[in-house]
């Protein structure tokens, strides 16, 4: 994720590398598994709200938890987002998770991720991160400190 090389995340599969941040982004508590509650307090911090009803919750966790334990392992998560589109589809299709993660990223609600709003976030979702390393993101995104990240730089971060 990060040019340096730095920040090593472990991947249990191959089969997308890019899913195990996206996964660490979700399990708020960095437990290993999403819960409920995980997903209440991500999508706590989406201004909107609004996929934030127990209903769609529940939903979420129904058809992602294959072994119904009322949890999604990562291999689970895994096996959803193979067969949804994380990164942008080409057609004008919907962004998905990837457009949560920017919204619950971007604290200000500005549609830029600042320096700040990366550091912020890499420091809460527990991956240690240094200053250069942060800059090294902004100017891979194509951003800079000034006005930090557009939605489209943050799939750059990603490798979308």
């Amino acid at each position: 994720m990060c040019p340096s090389g730095r920040i090593a995340i472990p991947i249990t599969t191959t089969a997308n590398p890019n899913f195990r941040p996206a996964f660490e982004i979700i399990d708020t508590d960095h437990d290993g598994k999403i819960s409920s509650d995980d997903l209440r307090a991500f999508y706590a911090g989406i201004p909107s709200g609004e996929n934030n009803d127990e209903t769609m919750i529940g939903t979420m966790i129904s058809v992602a938890d294959a072994n119904k334990d009322g949890f999604v392992e990562f291999d689970e998560f895994e096996k959803v987002l193979e067969t949804t589109p994380l990164c942008r589809s080409g057609n004008g299709g919907d962004d998905g998770l990837m457009k949560d993660v920017f919204k619950v990223m971007d604290k200000d609600g500005d549609g830029r991720l600042s320096y700040g709003d990366l550091k912020s976030y890499m420091d809460s979702a527990g991956l240690a991160v240094t200053d250069d390393e942060i800059k090294s993101m902004i100017r891979l995104a194509g951003g800079d400190l000034n006005d930090g990240v557009s939605f489209d730089g943050l799939l750059k971060i990603f490798g979308c």
